[in-house]
Formats: C-alpha cells, structure tokens, sequence
C-alpha cells in the first residue's frame, strides 16, 4: 500500500509578487484574492490540496513588508509566524525583476527556519517582455539563489500554470507520512463568509483610488436563505477610515457602490451555487488600521 503524505506548506513573499494567484493555480478554485496592489492578502488562509497520494495544507500569507500602521503590523506577525509552524516553505519572487531588499529581508528571516525552502521563481511568463529577454533569465535565477540555501529553485507561471505540477511533486515528496487532514472536497478551511468578504473586499481594491484600498475592511453581517427560493441574502457592511472615502466608495449617486456590489455579487453566486441579493452598506470607523480595538473587532488580532 501507497504510504499518504501530508503536511503543512507556508507561501511567503514580498507584497505583489502572486502568492495568492499561485495557490489559487495550485488548489483550482478562487480562494485567495488578488489585485494589482499590495499588501492584498490580510490574514494566513489555508489553502488545501488533496490527491490519492498526498493532502497538502498551504499558508498563504500576508507580504511581508516594513509595517507602516498596526494592520500592517499584524500583517507581518502573521507572516513570520507561519515559518515555526510548517513542514516546507515556498519563497516565492518575482522572476521577471532583479531581487530587491524586501526579498533580501525575507531571505535572512527564512535562514533561521527549521523548514526546508523552495525557491519559487514566478512570473517567468513575464521574461518574453522583458528589455533584457531571455538571456537575463539565468543570471536573475542566479541572482535570487544567492540570497540563501534553498531545496532548489523552481521557475513558474503561475498566471499560465507553468511548472506547478512539478512543484507540487517537490513539496509532496518533502512531507512526511501523516493523515488526511481536511475532506477530499475542502479547499479552504475558512468559512464561507470569510471568502464572501474577501470577494467585496478585492472588487473594491480594484475599482477605487488609490488611497481608498487599504482603509477598507468588510463584514458579513447576516446570511440567510430564503425558503420559497433559489436565492441567499447577504448583508454585508465596508468599513473605511474617514468621511471622504465613504464618499468614494459609495460615489455619485450610489454609482460605485453599485458596481462592487454587482461584481462581488456574481463572485459570491459562483462560490455558492446559488443567486445572491447582496446588501452593502457603507460605514465610517475613525483610523481602524491604528487602533487595536478596531482591529480585533474586524478580526484582526495581534499578539502581546
């Protein structure tokens, strides 16, 4: 009989380097969020990928960057965190660019690691467009490789899928024999309204300004399904940090408002399977982002 394998696998990076995009690849569903802008992911989301072999748990963290507020401090104790609770570790870079000091930083924090680290060069789709072409591609693996001692290093796509199943093969043969954690069928062990607000949270980063993204949290009020139909209430509340991105948010007429809400109202009805009539609302929650007891109460809690 085929020993199973199965362990815990911590995604780390700087911000915007496709973590997120990576262990949506890796687990064939819409789990993690993603956007253009930084510091996208908040919280540590695990992402869980079952085969007949072999079940692998994957953190997806936040980025880890220098923390300008409390959110932003939280964000990297997540982060840091993860790598004394793992089995394997996927540093993951952006290979279309040289290594930068964020990657440097992170670099060092994986040296004390227990874990062994795979290098995960990604956006290699990205080499064609380069100035240089092809032929920086090996001196800029090279240049990443230098920053540490890795497992090996591992160009991926992980907008194409390119060398993802090769990376999956790596890790699973760097788990340990162990148990089925989770259902064949879970891909998340967060619950279905954590993604839900997620979903309005991303249609949000992608519509509006730039000073408007990460002064935004969102709560699912209530859910409730209706009993003589095909059809799930959701109501849900966006928290911002002054009046003026209230303003933004719900913008003239209620015109932006309503564009989130249609966006993220197909993406909810696409993880439910079932029509949505989704209810936001839109509320002022003076400097959240700095205050601990704001932060705790959007579900964000940071340790002593």
């Amino acid at each position: 009989m085929t020993e199973f394998r199965s362990g815990f696998v911590a995604v780390v990076g700087r911000p915007n380097v496709g973590k997120s995009t990576l262990l949506n690849q890796l687990v064939g569903h819409k789990v993690a969020i993603v956007s253009d802008k930084p510091q996208t992911t908040r919280n540590r989301i695990h992402c869980i990928l079952t085969r007949p072999d072999a079940q692998v748990v994957f953190l997806d963290t936040p980025g880890i960057h220098k923390p300008l507020h409390k959110l932003g401090e939280y964000m990297v104790q997540t982060a840091l965190r993860t790598l004394n609770e793992v089995d394997a570790i996927f540093f993951v870079v952006d290979a279309s660019k040289p290594p930068g000091r964020g990657d440097e930083f992170i670099a060092a924090h994986l040296q004390k690691a227990d874990a062994p680290v795979i290098l995960v060069a990604n956006k290699i789709d990205l080499w064609e467009d380069a100035p240089e072409g092809k032929g920086r591609k090996q001196v800029t693996l090279d240049d990443y490789a230098k920053l540490g001692e890795y497992i090996t290093v591992l160009p991926v796509s992980a907008l194409e899928g390119d060398g993802l199943d090769e990376l999956v093969d790596l890790v699973v043969g760097l788990l340990p024999e162990g148990p089925k954690y989770y259902p064949d069928d879970w891909v998340t062990d967060h619950p279905e309204q954590f993604i839900m607000a997620e979903l309005i949270r991303e249609r949000i980063l992608l519509l509006t300004r730039e000073e408007i993204p990460h002064a935004t949290a969102v709560v699912i009020e209530q859910v409730e399904a209706r009993e003589d139909r095909d059809l799930i209430d959701v109501w849900a509340t966006i928290y911002v940090e002054r009046p003026s991105q209230k303003g933004i948010v719900i913008g003239r007429n209620g015109a932006m408002l309503k564009q989130v809400g249609k966006l993220a109202r197909e993406e909810i009805e696409a993880l439910l399977g079932s029509q949505v009539n989704l209810q936001l609302w839109v509320k002022v929650k003076d400097d959240w982002r700095e205050r601990a007891g704001s932060l705790s109460d959007l579900g964000y809690t940071i340790d002593s």
